[in-house]
């Protein structure tokens, strides 16, 4: 690969390969045995956690966005289950450990470059650990929905809109 990302060899045969007009869309052909590189889309998952008229967020140690704060998220590694997934970011960035109680919702499209193309969403209750921020947060915390501090991301909010939404409680 090069920096964009683009394969520039063959993983079958090593044979430098072209740009051809496949399926719709340039893509890295071999020329010798005809295989195509197909690029997988970056799957994330991040998690609302609800504790009265608060939420959970983490504030960002690195770039982008380093500094503004966002969910519980992070990318799902090949073969994970999704709440798994979302189990273990909320552990690892916020100590706390979560039960998934249902899925929210799926959002697409990258809010950066190295972001994610679909995050999956859920909505997840405390149930144990002790709070502090770790792996690529440096702060971990509850807010009031009334008064959150500045956000990473637009999907932030959304998520956090649509969690509200599924709790007739928190209108």
């Amino acid at each position: 690969m090069n920096n964009t990302g683009s394969i520039l060899f063959c993983v079958q045969c090593g044979t430098p390969v072209r740009q051809e007009e496949k399926f719709g869309r340039l893509r890295p052909v071999c020329p010798a045995c005809g295989w195509i590189y197909f690029t997988d889309p970056k799957v994330a998952v991040a998690v609302v956690v609800l504790e009265g008229d608060r939420v959970l967020l983490t504030r960002r140690m690195n770039p982008p966005f380093q500094g503004y704060w966002s969910l519980p998220a992070g990318f799902m590694d090949a073969g994970e289950d999704p709440q798994a997934a979302a189990r273990r970011e909320c552990l690892e960035e916020t100590g706390l450990e979560i039960q998934i109680i249902r899925f929210l919702k799926v959002i697409t499209g990258r809010e950066h470059e190295h972001g994610a193309d679909l995050i999956l969403v859920y909505e997840g209750k405390a149930h144990g650990g002790i709070l502090q921020a770790g792996d690529d947060a440096d702060q971990a915390g509850f807010f009031s929905l009334n008064s959150l501090p500045p956000l990473a991301f637009s999907s932030t909010q959304s998520m956090i809109d649509t969690a509200i939404n599924r709790n007739p409680g928190y209108k």
